[in-house]
């Protein structure tokens, strides 16, 4: 009977796992939502400066896209923010040690991404990015390819660098498409 409560009274793995990943993504909001949700900052950044921001996203993009084509974990370590999370097409969180070690263990190898429709906005320090992606390559499973919308969160650190913090994906499914 004690063995019966004590596992009643603990919660599973899955459910300790599902807290985390609560907490750790309401700490990200916490963290960065005031700089998302405020006002654009259009007038307070020079013409100039947001063309030259903007560049900078642009070339961060292809940065980033180029890391997960050629599986290079110094390059996307220099990309990702220490405190980076993501949430995957499949809804699980990673953290930027999780991105690295995918990359290391070279289980999935993306041969392709085509990028298209990108709009980069400003607010203030962060830049919020928004992308269709075209990816295709190898899994475990073998071929994975498919159409993803996904978001790059980036935020100027204290040295004026650029750092992806966040960011998310999702998986544009066909009508009638099974899940």
């Amino acid at each position: 009977m004690s063995s019966m409560l004590t596992a009643v009274q603990r919660p599973s793995t899955h459910l300790r796992h599902q807290r985390l990943y609560a907490l750790m993504l309401l700490l990200a909001l916490s963290t960065y939502a005031p700089a998302l949700f405020a006002a654009p900052q259009h007038s307070g950044m020079p013409r100039g400066e947001k063309h030259e921001s903007r560049r900078e996203i642009d070339q961060l993009e292809e940065t980033w896209r180029n890391a997960v084509l050629t599986g290079n974990i110094a390059v996307m370590g220099d990309l990702l923010a220490d405190d980076y999370i993501s949430i995957s097409a499949s809804g699980t969180l990673q953290t930027k040690e999780d991105v690295l070690a995918r990359l290391r263990n070279g289980r999935r190898r993306i041969t392709s991404i085509e990028l298209s429709d990108s709009k980069v906005r400003f607010y203030g320090t962060t830049a919020l990015v928004t992308s269709l992606a075209r990816v295709t390559g190898l899994n475990s499973e073998g071929e994975a390819l498919g159409d993803f919308r996904y978001t790059h969160v980036y935020a100027r650190d204290a040295q004026g660098k650029w750092k992806m913090v966040s960011s998310e994906a999702s998986r544009i499914r066909q009508p009638g498409a099974r899940r």
